[in-house]
């Protein structure tokens, strides 16, 4: 499952706890949220689109969690190279990004949309 392939790599790249479902403990106030949102297969390759957001305490923590989820999955092209080059994903471009700050429950969140090629 490229589900759990995107959650152990930003696990291993990020010090945050990174989930596939909100943390239900009240004391994590920052935290990653993995979800895909759709995927296709054609000529057997397969593209998924991941909504990856990032949760913090402070608008501030949320954007500088956003930025560091970014370069974890694009790298930073000198040290770092992303995903690709680390696990079976063969491509990952990101969509976009934008504050989503959730205002029901007063959570100040970014979310960062990426499209993989694996």
């Amino acid at each position: 499952m490229i589900e759990m392939t995107v959650i152990e790599y930003l696990r291993n790249a990020l010090e945050t706890p990174v989930e596939a479902i909100k943390p239900t403990d009240q004391g994590i106030t920052e935290f990653v949220l993995v979800e895909k949102t759709g995927s296709s297969r054609e000529n057997l390759l397969n593209r998924a689109t991941f909504a990856i957001q990032s949760y913090s305490d402070t608008l501030y923590g949320a954007m500088s969690l956003n930025e560091a989820v970014k370069e974890a999955m694009l790298g930073d092209g000198t040290n770092t190279f992303g995903i690709v080059y680390s696990c079976d994903v063969a491509k990952c471009s990101l969509n976009s990004d934008y504050n989503y700050t959730d205002t029901t429950t007063k959570h100040y969140r970014y979310q960062a949309v990426f499209d993989l090629t694996f």
